[in-house]
Protein backbone atom coordinates (compact mmCIF):
# COMPACT_ATOMS: atom_id res chain seq x y z
CA UNK A 1 0.00 0.00 0.00
CA UNK A 2 1.36 3.40 -0.96
CA UNK A 3 1.85 5.79 1.94
CA UNK A 4 1.96 9.38 0.78
CA UNK A 5 3.32 12.14 2.98
CA UNK A 6 0.90 13.70 5.44
CA UNK A 7 -1.30 16.47 4.07
CA UNK A 8 -0.76 15.66 0.39
CA UNK A 9 -4.27 14.28 -0.06
CA UNK A 10 -5.81 17.56 1.08
CA UNK A 11 -3.91 19.75 -1.37
CA UNK A 12 -6.00 21.16 -4.22
CA UNK A 13 -5.09 20.43 -7.82
CA UNK A 14 -4.23 23.42 -9.99
CA UNK A 15 -6.74 23.02 -12.82
CA UNK A 16 -5.18 23.59 -16.24
CA UNK A 17 -7.87 21.90 -18.31
CA UNK A 18 -9.17 23.95 -21.23
CA UNK A 19 -12.14 24.00 -23.57
CA UNK A 20 -12.11 24.90 -27.26
CA UNK A 21 -12.85 28.57 -26.64
CA UNK A 22 -13.93 31.02 -29.33
CA UNK A 23 -12.48 33.73 -27.10
CA UNK A 24 -10.02 32.68 -24.39
CA UNK A 25 -9.76 35.19 -21.55
CA UNK A 26 -9.31 32.98 -18.48
CA UNK A 27 -5.55 32.68 -17.94
CA UNK A 28 -4.13 36.22 -18.20
CA UNK A 29 -2.26 35.26 -21.35
CA UNK A 30 -1.26 37.68 -24.07
CA UNK A 31 -3.74 37.10 -26.90
CA UNK A 32 -1.16 37.65 -29.64
CA UNK A 33 1.70 35.36 -30.64
CA UNK A 34 5.25 36.55 -31.26
CA UNK A 35 5.69 39.65 -33.45
CA UNK A 36 6.69 38.48 -36.94
CA UNK A 37 10.17 40.01 -36.75
CA UNK A 38 10.77 38.36 -33.36
CA UNK A 39 9.48 35.03 -34.64
CA UNK A 40 11.95 35.14 -37.54
CA UNK A 41 14.84 35.72 -35.14
CA UNK A 42 13.61 33.00 -32.80
CA UNK A 43 13.33 30.40 -35.55
CA UNK A 44 16.79 31.29 -36.79
CA UNK A 45 18.22 30.91 -33.30
CA UNK A 46 16.51 27.56 -32.72
CA UNK A 47 17.77 26.23 -36.06
CA UNK A 48 21.33 26.66 -34.76
CA UNK A 49 20.67 25.19 -31.33
CA UNK A 50 22.80 22.25 -30.22
CA UNK A 51 20.00 19.90 -29.19
CA UNK A 52 22.55 17.28 -28.13
CA UNK A 53 24.05 19.55 -25.45
CA UNK A 54 22.79 20.30 -21.96
CA UNK A 55 21.62 23.88 -21.34
CA UNK A 56 24.26 26.46 -20.58
CA UNK A 57 25.10 29.12 -23.13
CA UNK A 58 21.50 30.20 -23.70
CA UNK A 59 20.78 30.59 -19.98
CA UNK A 60 24.01 32.53 -19.41
CA UNK A 61 23.26 34.81 -22.35
CA UNK A 62 19.83 35.62 -20.93
CA UNK A 63 21.31 36.29 -17.48
CA UNK A 64 23.90 38.59 -19.03
CA UNK A 65 21.20 40.58 -20.81
CA UNK A 66 19.04 40.92 -17.70
CA UNK A 67 21.99 41.92 -15.54
CA UNK A 68 22.95 44.66 -17.99
CA UNK A 69 19.37 45.92 -18.26
CA UNK A 70 18.95 46.18 -14.48
CA UNK A 71 22.50 47.34 -13.80
CA UNK A 72 23.28 44.37 -11.54
CA UNK A 73 25.79 41.53 -11.68
CA UNK A 74 25.03 38.17 -13.27
CA UNK A 75 25.17 36.49 -9.85
CA UNK A 76 22.20 38.66 -8.83
CA UNK A 77 20.03 36.83 -11.39
CA UNK A 78 18.37 33.40 -11.22
CA UNK A 79 16.59 32.00 -14.30
CA UNK A 80 13.74 29.54 -13.74
CA UNK A 81 10.71 27.85 -15.28
CA UNK A 82 8.42 30.82 -14.88
CA UNK A 83 8.26 33.01 -11.80
CA UNK A 84 6.19 30.21 -10.25
CA UNK A 85 9.32 28.08 -9.89
CA UNK A 86 11.11 31.02 -8.28
CA UNK A 87 8.28 31.35 -5.74
CA UNK A 88 8.23 27.62 -5.05
CA UNK A 89 11.98 27.52 -4.35
CA UNK A 90 11.83 30.63 -2.15
CA UNK A 91 9.11 28.99 -0.07
CA UNK A 92 11.19 25.80 0.22
CA UNK A 93 14.38 27.68 1.15
CA UNK A 94 12.87 30.05 3.70
CA UNK A 95 9.87 28.10 4.91
CA UNK A 96 9.72 24.73 6.62
CA UNK A 97 8.59 23.16 9.86
CA UNK A 98 7.45 25.75 12.44
CA UNK A 99 8.35 28.58 10.06
CA UNK A 100 5.67 31.11 9.20
CA UNK A 101 5.03 32.68 5.80
CA UNK A 102 2.81 35.75 5.51
CA UNK A 103 1.03 36.41 2.23
CA UNK A 104 -2.05 38.45 1.21
CA UNK A 105 -5.48 37.06 0.44
CA UNK A 106 -7.06 37.05 -1.99
CA UNK A 107 -3.93 36.70 -4.07
CA UNK A 108 -2.11 34.11 -6.18
CA UNK A 109 -3.62 30.77 -5.14
CA UNK A 110 -0.27 28.97 -5.27
CA UNK A 111 1.11 30.84 -2.24
CA UNK A 112 -0.85 28.65 0.15
CA UNK A 113 -0.04 25.51 -1.83
CA UNK A 114 3.70 26.29 -1.81
CA UNK A 115 3.50 26.99 1.92
CA UNK A 116 1.77 23.65 2.51
CA UNK A 117 4.19 21.74 0.29
CA UNK A 118 7.15 23.25 2.12
CA UNK A 119 5.69 22.25 5.48
CA UNK A 120 5.40 25.90 6.52
CA UNK A 121 2.77 27.61 8.61
CA UNK A 122 0.55 29.81 6.45
CA UNK A 123 -0.39 33.23 7.79
CA UNK A 124 -2.82 34.71 5.24
CA UNK A 125 -3.28 38.46 5.55
CA UNK A 126 -6.64 39.90 4.51
CA UNK A 127 -6.58 42.71 1.99
CA UNK A 128 -8.95 45.62 2.56
CA UNK A 129 -12.50 45.37 1.22
CA UNK A 130 -11.39 47.23 -1.91
CA UNK A 131 -8.47 44.77 -2.26
CA UNK A 132 -5.81 47.32 -1.41
CA UNK A 133 -2.99 46.34 0.96
CA UNK A 134 -2.64 48.01 4.36
CA UNK A 135 1.15 48.12 4.60
CA UNK A 136 1.27 48.99 8.31
CA UNK A 137 -0.99 46.11 9.29
CA UNK A 138 0.92 43.78 6.98
CA UNK A 139 4.19 44.72 8.69
CA UNK A 140 2.59 44.19 12.12
CA UNK A 141 1.38 40.75 11.05
CA UNK A 142 4.84 39.77 9.81
CA UNK A 143 6.57 40.99 12.96
CA UNK A 144 4.06 39.67 15.49
CA UNK A 145 4.27 36.22 13.90
CA UNK A 146 8.08 36.37 13.68
CA UNK A 147 7.71 35.23 10.08
CA UNK A 148 10.61 33.87 8.06
CA UNK A 149 9.14 35.07 4.75
CA UNK A 150 6.74 37.78 3.61
CA UNK A 151 5.21 37.73 0.13
CA UNK A 152 3.23 40.27 -1.85
CA UNK A 153 2.01 40.27 -5.43
CA UNK A 154 2.39 43.72 -7.00
CA UNK A 155 0.17 44.36 -8.89
CA UNK A 156 -2.02 41.75 -7.25
CA UNK A 157 -3.54 38.72 -8.96
CA UNK A 158 -6.50 38.13 -9.19
CA UNK A 159 -7.70 41.55 -8.08
CA UNK A 160 -5.54 43.69 -10.39
CA UNK A 161 -4.91 46.23 -7.64
CA UNK A 162 -1.61 48.07 -7.39
CA UNK A 163 0.69 48.16 -4.37
CA UNK A 164 2.29 51.64 -4.34
CA UNK A 165 6.08 51.65 -4.27
CA UNK A 166 6.02 53.68 -1.05
CA UNK A 167 4.13 50.83 0.63
CA UNK A 168 6.54 48.22 -0.71
CA UNK A 169 9.44 50.24 0.69
CA UNK A 170 7.68 50.70 4.01
CA UNK A 171 7.38 46.92 4.29
CA UNK A 172 11.01 46.39 3.31
CA UNK A 173 12.16 48.95 5.89
CA UNK A 174 10.17 47.51 8.76
CA UNK A 175 10.52 43.73 8.60
CA UNK A 176 13.57 41.64 9.32
CA UNK A 177 12.73 38.51 7.35
CA UNK A 178 13.02 37.70 3.66
CA UNK A 179 10.61 39.67 1.48
CA UNK A 180 9.66 38.60 -2.05
CA UNK A 181 7.74 40.87 -4.43
CA UNK A 182 5.96 38.91 -7.15
CA UNK A 183 5.96 41.23 -10.19
CA UNK A 184 4.40 38.93 -12.77
CA UNK A 185 2.28 41.81 -14.12
CA UNK A 186 4.58 44.74 -13.50
CA UNK A 187 5.01 45.68 -17.19
CA UNK A 188 1.35 46.76 -17.15
CA UNK A 189 1.84 48.93 -14.05
CA UNK A 190 3.54 52.24 -13.27
CA UNK A 191 6.10 51.32 -10.60
CA UNK A 192 8.47 48.48 -9.76
CA UNK A 193 10.26 47.31 -6.65
CA UNK A 194 13.41 47.20 -8.77
CA UNK A 195 13.67 50.93 -8.06
CA UNK A 196 14.55 50.18 -4.43
CA UNK A 197 15.93 46.64 -4.53
CA UNK A 198 19.59 47.62 -4.10
CA UNK A 199 18.78 49.19 -0.72
CA UNK A 200 17.33 46.03 0.81
CA UNK A 201 19.44 42.84 0.72
CA UNK A 202 16.59 40.80 2.23
CA UNK A 203 14.30 41.59 -0.72
CA UNK A 204 13.74 39.46 -3.83
CA UNK A 205 11.93 40.50 -7.01
CA UNK A 206 10.36 37.78 -9.17
CA UNK A 207 9.35 38.35 -12.79
CA UNK A 208 8.12 36.34 -15.76
CA UNK A 209 8.13 36.31 -19.55
CA UNK A 210 4.67 34.67 -19.60
CA UNK A 211 2.51 37.80 -19.44
CA UNK A 212 3.73 40.98 -21.15
CA UNK A 213 6.06 39.07 -23.48
CA UNK A 214 3.55 36.35 -24.35
CA UNK A 215 5.88 33.41 -23.62
CA UNK A 216 3.51 31.38 -21.48
CA UNK A 217 4.34 28.25 -23.49
CA UNK A 218 8.08 28.62 -22.88
CA UNK A 219 7.84 28.98 -19.07
CA UNK A 220 10.68 31.38 -18.32
CA UNK A 221 10.96 33.59 -15.26
CA UNK A 222 13.69 35.11 -13.17
CA UNK A 223 14.57 36.46 -9.74
CA UNK A 224 16.75 39.43 -8.92
CA UNK A 225 18.28 39.64 -5.47
CA UNK A 226 21.47 40.05 -3.46
CA UNK A 227 24.08 37.52 -4.58
CA UNK A 228 24.08 35.87 -1.14
CA UNK A 229 20.36 35.20 -1.58
CA UNK A 230 20.62 33.88 -5.14
CA UNK A 231 23.48 31.60 -4.09
CA UNK A 232 21.35 29.97 -1.41
CA UNK A 233 18.27 29.77 -3.63
CA UNK A 234 20.36 28.23 -6.40
CA UNK A 235 21.16 25.25 -4.17
CA UNK A 236 17.59 23.89 -4.41
CA UNK A 237 17.24 24.02 -8.20
CA UNK A 238 17.87 20.86 -10.18
CA UNK A 239 20.84 20.87 -12.59
CA UNK A 240 19.91 22.13 -16.08
CA UNK A 241 16.39 22.92 -14.87
CA UNK A 242 15.78 25.53 -17.62
CA UNK A 243 15.84 24.03 -21.09
CA UNK A 244 17.86 25.57 -23.92
CA UNK A 245 14.87 26.13 -26.21
CA UNK A 246 12.99 28.26 -23.69
CA UNK A 247 16.10 30.18 -22.67
CA UNK A 248 17.04 30.89 -26.29
CA UNK A 249 13.55 32.16 -27.09
CA UNK A 250 13.48 34.38 -23.99
CA UNK A 251 16.94 35.68 -24.86
CA UNK A 252 15.76 36.81 -28.31
CA UNK A 253 12.52 38.24 -26.96
CA UNK A 254 14.36 40.30 -24.36
CA UNK A 255 16.83 41.54 -26.98
CA UNK A 256 13.83 42.72 -28.99
CA UNK A 257 11.63 43.87 -26.11
CA UNK A 258 11.10 47.22 -27.85
CA UNK A 259 8.86 45.29 -30.28
CA UNK A 260 6.45 44.73 -27.38
CA UNK A 261 6.13 48.34 -26.25
CA UNK A 262 3.21 49.13 -28.56
CA UNK A 263 1.48 45.89 -27.59
CA UNK A 264 1.74 46.67 -23.90
CA UNK A 265 0.46 50.19 -24.54
CA UNK A 266 -2.45 48.71 -26.46
CA UNK A 267 -3.37 46.45 -23.52
CA UNK A 268 -3.26 49.40 -21.14
CA UNK A 269 -5.48 51.47 -23.43
CA UNK A 270 -7.92 48.59 -23.86
CA UNK A 271 -7.96 48.05 -20.10
CA UNK A 272 -9.10 51.62 -19.60
CA UNK A 273 -11.66 51.38 -22.39
CA UNK A 274 -13.05 48.12 -20.97
CA UNK A 275 -13.24 49.69 -17.51
CA UNK A 276 -15.13 52.69 -18.89
CA UNK A 277 -17.66 50.42 -20.64
CA UNK A 278 -18.20 48.13 -17.66
CA UNK A 279 -18.90 50.90 -15.17
CA UNK A 280 -21.88 51.86 -17.34
CA UNK A 281 -23.52 48.46 -16.74
CA UNK A 282 -25.88 48.46 -13.78
CA UNK A 283 -25.08 45.91 -11.10
CA UNK A 284 -21.44 45.38 -12.11
CA UNK A 285 -18.69 46.49 -9.74
CA UNK A 286 -15.34 47.03 -11.44
CA UNK A 287 -12.06 47.00 -9.53
CA UNK A 288 -9.22 49.28 -10.70
CA UNK A 289 -6.53 47.27 -12.46
CA UNK A 290 -2.84 47.74 -13.18
CA UNK A 291 -2.53 44.35 -14.89
CA UNK A 292 -3.59 42.73 -18.17
CA UNK A 293 -6.92 41.64 -16.69
CA UNK A 294 -9.87 43.16 -14.91
CA UNK A 295 -11.90 41.87 -11.96
CA UNK A 296 -15.64 42.43 -11.73
CA UNK A 297 -18.22 41.58 -9.11
CA UNK A 298 -21.81 40.75 -9.99
CA UNK A 299 -24.43 39.12 -7.78
CA UNK A 300 -25.25 36.50 -10.45
CA UNK A 301 -21.65 35.81 -11.40
CA UNK A 302 -22.12 32.03 -11.55
CA UNK A 303 -24.97 32.32 -14.03
CA UNK A 304 -23.06 34.90 -16.05
CA UNK A 305 -20.04 32.59 -16.19
CA UNK A 306 -22.23 29.71 -17.39
CA UNK A 307 -23.71 31.93 -20.09
CA UNK A 308 -20.29 32.99 -21.31
CA UNK A 309 -19.09 29.38 -21.20
CA UNK A 310 -22.02 28.26 -23.35
CA UNK A 311 -21.25 30.83 -26.04
CA UNK A 312 -17.55 29.94 -26.09
CA UNK A 313 -16.08 32.75 -24.01
CA UNK A 314 -13.68 31.53 -21.33
CA UNK A 315 -13.27 33.70 -18.23
CA UNK A 316 -12.13 32.92 -14.67
CA UNK A 317 -15.01 32.61 -12.23
CA UNK A 318 -14.16 32.30 -8.53
CA UNK A 319 -17.50 30.96 -7.37
CA UNK A 320 -17.59 31.10 -3.58
CA UNK A 321 -13.84 31.37 -3.07
CA UNK A 322 -12.96 33.27 0.13
CA UNK A 323 -13.05 37.05 -0.36
CA UNK A 324 -13.86 36.50 -4.07
CA UNK A 325 -17.50 35.50 -3.96
CA UNK A 326 -19.37 36.49 -7.12
CA UNK A 327 -16.16 37.69 -8.76
CA UNK A 328 -15.04 37.05 -12.34
CA UNK A 329 -11.57 37.82 -13.71
CA UNK A 330 -11.36 38.62 -17.41
CA UNK A 331 -8.15 38.95 -19.41
CA UNK A 332 -7.86 42.05 -21.58
CA UNK A 333 -7.84 40.67 -25.11
CA UNK A 334 -7.81 42.22 -28.55
CA UNK A 335 -10.26 45.03 -29.21
CA UNK A 336 -12.70 42.83 -31.11
CA UNK A 337 -12.55 40.18 -28.38
CA UNK A 338 -13.23 42.79 -25.72
CA UNK A 339 -16.14 44.19 -27.69
CA UNK A 340 -17.61 40.68 -27.97
CA UNK A 341 -17.44 39.78 -24.30
CA UNK A 342 -18.61 43.20 -23.10
CA UNK A 343 -21.64 42.87 -25.38
CA UNK A 344 -22.24 39.37 -24.02
CA UNK A 345 -22.12 40.62 -20.42
CA UNK A 346 -24.44 43.49 -21.24
CA UNK A 347 -26.89 41.22 -23.09
CA UNK A 348 -27.01 38.74 -20.20
CA UNK A 349 -27.67 41.42 -17.60
CA UNK A 350 -30.29 43.21 -19.68
CA UNK A 351 -32.15 39.98 -20.44
CA UNK A 352 -31.94 38.46 -16.98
Amino acid sequence: MLKYRAGLKNLPTYDVGEADWKIKLNANEFNMNLPAVVEDRVMGRLSRLAFNRYPGIEVESLKEQLAAAYNVQMDNILIANGSSEILEKVFFCLGGRNRKIVYPQPSFSMYKIYADLSGSISVPFDLNDDYTLDAEKFVDTVNINKAHLAVICAPNNPTGTAVPLRDIEYIAQNINCAFIVDEAYVEFADESAMQILSKYPHMIVARTFSKAYGLAAARVGYAIADSKVTTMLGKVFMPYHVNSLSAAVADIVYQMRHEYESRISMIKAERQRVNDELVKIAGVKVYPSKTNFILIKYDRAQQLNEYLYNIGIGVRSFGNAPRLDNCIRITIGLREENDAWIKAVRDFIVNN
